[in-house]
């Protein structure tokens, strides 16, 4: 917004003065009137388009005048209002939500603000895919061997089941995409997606930060950790943070291939600062591929009661209680497929082993750790923390942790880590320490407020 301040200064016109300004005054208000019928006009077209979307549009616009980056002068002077360009990112975004959002048999509302869709389990996104067209989910896998006897006991860490919210049986839970969701991101394509970039173990690539242990040098076929959760905060809309499990292979190149679990903070995703249960996918580092949760056809859903993308209930408090959620991702010897296990026993659902080409057989690396975007606001290191917020010396219940870390191996068992390594980008701003004792196994303490003294 631009504020105008004018200074009046009292003048003396003579007739003529005075009768030729009458006269510019005049055309003046010939041109107004001429610039409201043309206005008039141009809002009668617009409002023959019929759709909910253009307020928000319109909102979103004004809304992202006072959040985006500073634009010079300059290059606002070239850009101009393109009414065709609108309609058609409009359509497009039409038609993404009707592939997104399935038709829905009931329907909450999350204390979040979430909405919460119970689909259909065929219906579901994934199905859309033309190698899955007309199948229905799996059953049940073979579980990994050193699992603890599974109870199968579903856990309420989810804020839109709390107050007893379950889905009907023979559907799944879908966190409704919402217009205002499409326009957070950077084109209507993109939207679901991570950042297309060269991805490396050793360093930080296009502003992403990484605390993280891992182990690579053998063929791996799963992973398990218990993710300490909170919720760290996020400097602006263009950042996030958040706590995975990675399962890797590939050359780091262009055809990385990802499965990845865990929970994030993503205002641009979510529009807010909720940590929330999500997973991802690739297998051409970010590229064309994959995607969050259920925002493409791939990852099928099993479970009626998890809701993969919704905020998660409750979080660690510094100095306070500690809570975190356990995850297990494996490949079934039995049909090839990568399944996702929540606490203990819940499955969650698969993703197909034909998505993949170097994870259609094992895994060359599994990943555990903290990211952040770092987008540098202001010239500066963003303020974005990671896990807690604090660095991992401060130990429980003060910085973040991943606990009890195993792999799966050839023979579908499940067992400790024998060469865990811990790399932190950069120490001053994200740090990492890990350890091994006989309660939680392998272990490592993580995390860090981002810019301080000594991360300027």
């Amino acid at each position: 917004m631009v504020v105008m301040c004018w200074k009046s200064n009292r003048l003396c016109y003579s007739d003529d003065r005075r009768r030729h300004q009458h006269q510019r005054k005049q055309q003046r208000d010939s041109t107004e009137e001429t610039r409201q019928e043309n206005f008039t006009a141009m809002a009668s077209s617009w409002s023959n388009v019929s759709s909910p979307i253009i307020p928000l549009l319109v909102c979103f616009l004004l809304v992202s005048s006072s959040i985006c980056p500073v634009v010079h002068a300059a290059e606002m002077a070239n850009q101009t209002f393109n009414p065709e360009q609108q309609l058609k990112k409009l359509k497009n975004m039409k038609a993404r939500l009707r592939k997104i959002n399935k038709p829905a048999l009931k329907t909450f509302q999350s204390p979040d603000g979430d909405l919460i869709d119970c689909v259909l389990s065929h219906q579901q996104p994934a199905f859309d895919h033309p190698r899955l067209k007309g199948q229905k989910p799996l059953d049940l896998p073979e579980r990994p061997k050193g699992l603890n006897p599974t109870s199968m006991i579903h856990e309420n860490f989810q804020l839109w089941s709390l107050s007893g919210n379950i889905c009907p049986d023979g559907t799944i839970p879908i966190r409704r995409t919402r217009e205002q969701d499409v326009l957070r991101a950077s084109s209507v394509r993109r939207y679901g997606r991570k950042t297309p970039r060269h991805v490396r173990r050793d360093s930080s690539s296009n502003g992403h930060e990484h605390a993280v242990g891992y182990v690579s040098g053998d063929q791996y076929y799963g992973a398990k950790a218990s993710i300490n959760v909170w919720a760290p905060k996020v400097a602006n809309q263009y950042e996030f943070s958040l706590s995975q499990m990675w399962v890797i292979s590939g050359s780091f190149g262009d055809d990385l291939n990802t499965i990845e679990a865990g929970w994030q903070v993503s205002p641009e995703l979510y529009g807010d600062n909720y940590p929330r249960f999500f997973t991802y996918w690739t297998t051409d580092a970010y590229q064309a591929t994959g995607c969050y949760n259920l925002l493409c056809s791939g990852f099928v859903q099993t479970n009626s009661r998890i809701a993969i993308g919704a905020a998660i209930s409750p979080t660690s408090g510094y100095n306070g209680g500690q809570f975190d959620i356990s995850l297990l991702i494996w490949k079934d010897p039995k049909h090839g497929n990568w399944w996702l296990e929540f606490g203990n026993g819940v499955l969650v659902g698969y993703w197909p082993s034909f998505l993949f080409t170097h994870l259609q057989d094992h895994a060359s690396m599994v990943q555990f750790g903290g990211e952040v975007v770092n987008s540098r606001p202001s010239g500066s290191h963003t303020a974005t923390q990671m896990g807690s917020g604090h660095f991992a010396g401060e130990g429980f219940g003060k910085a973040s942790y991943f606990r009890n870390l195993q792999v799966v191996d050839w023979d579908n068992s499940l067992i400790p880590l024998s060469n865990l390594k811990v790399l932190a980008d950069h120490p001053n701003c994200y740090d990492i320490q890990g350890g091994i004792n006989n309660f939680w196994g392998n272990y490592f303490y993580y995390g860090g407020p981002g810019r301080n003294v000594r991360c300027p």
